[in-house]
């Protein structure tokens, strides 16, 4: 990591591809927490008690930069260390993933997948509690309608800094969310068990009851997953869902996800989707790149 004043410099692995990246990210016109532009992208993120808009861009294939934005720069090396741990999560910048290519090079499924988005990362939510009201929002409502759901929530009930005239959004906090009456989320035309369930989180996060740290204790995905899905509102699909954007356990599968079904079904030319044990005899090379095989085959979707 290379540093001055208004920039941090992070060394690039071979394989990332910014480009791929920032075509996954772009992939709703919808998203409120960060937007791009000429292939950068714009981002407000909290450390601590601290809010800065950082640029994040690539100017070659080497290093990708953070530019830090306004007045708000970051005045500790500690700090503008936790910055550039946040890009670096958010980007899975730390993971080998020669492994899972190698692999995936003599798999017929993702083969045309690791062609088709070589150097693409499982894009991450570093934040548990928006991890898991995004996995919430999502259950069984379509990708478009589960973007407009958060945008509501977001500019509703999270906070906002401005520069340049542009609006940079922060998720709630568990805070601003446990001691809300279930029917204002469900003025947001959210379900009530929904609503339940995004306020049960919050109040179980505010308790320290639910934390990543707690999660991350654990030995293994399998016994983070059992954690989570005795959450009311929180099944297999939301708990392997957090377990790899959030925990970046590479080994979690949400198996059940309609998206995978339908990548798969598209893959093969088939007229219905597989069932659970079709997938399971496909994915039998998979082993433990369970999370990057999924988010490759997402990927042919949306």
């Amino acid at each position: 990591m290379e540093e001055n004043d208004d920039n941090i410099k992070l060394l690039l692995p071979k394989e990332f591809n910014f480009e791929e990246n920032i075509n996954y990210l772009a992939r709703s016109s919808n998203e409120c927490l960060f937007h791009i532009e000429k292939n950068r992208v714009f981002k407000a993120i909290p450390i601590g008690a601290e809010t800065f808009i950082i640029e994040v861009f690539s100017e070659d294939d080497n290093y990708l930069i953070i530019r830090f934005l306004g007045e708000g720069k970051p005045t500790s090396k500690i700090t503008r260390e936790e910055v550039s741990r946040y890009v670096r999560e958010w980007f899975d910048l730390d993971r080998d993933i020669r492994p899972f290519y190698s692999m995936a090079n003599e798999d017929p499924l993702l083969g045309p997948a690791v062609d088709s988005f070589y150097g693409l990362r499982i894009i991450g939510i570093p934040d548990l509690f928006e991890a898991l009201c995004w996995g919430i929002l999502g259950q069984q409502i379509n990708l478009t309608f589960a973007y407009t759901l958060k945008r509501r929530l977001v500019e509703k009930f999270g906070r906002s800094v401005e520069h340049e005239g542009i609006t940079y959004w922060i998720f709630p906090s568990p805070e601003d969310i446990a001691e809300l009456p279930v029917e204002e989320l469900e003025s947001l035309r959210m379900t009530k068990k929904k609503s339940e369930y995004l306020i049960g989180v919050a109040q179980l996060m505010v308790e320290e009851k639910l934390t990543r740290e707690k999660l991350l204790y654990l030995s293994n995905h399998k016994d983070a997953e059992k954690m989570l899905v005795k959450i009311r509102g929180i099944g297999p699909w939301t708990a392997n869902y957090v377990l790899m954007r959030c925990l970046r356990y590479p080994t979690a599968f949400p198996i059940d996800d309609v998206g995978l079904h339908n990548a798969i079904k598209h893959q093969l030319g088939k007229e219905i989707k597989p069932s659970k044990e079709e997938i399971m005899k496909l994915a039998v090379n998979w082993k433990s790149w369970e999370s990057y095989a999924t988010f490759y085959m997402w990927r042919f979707l949306y």
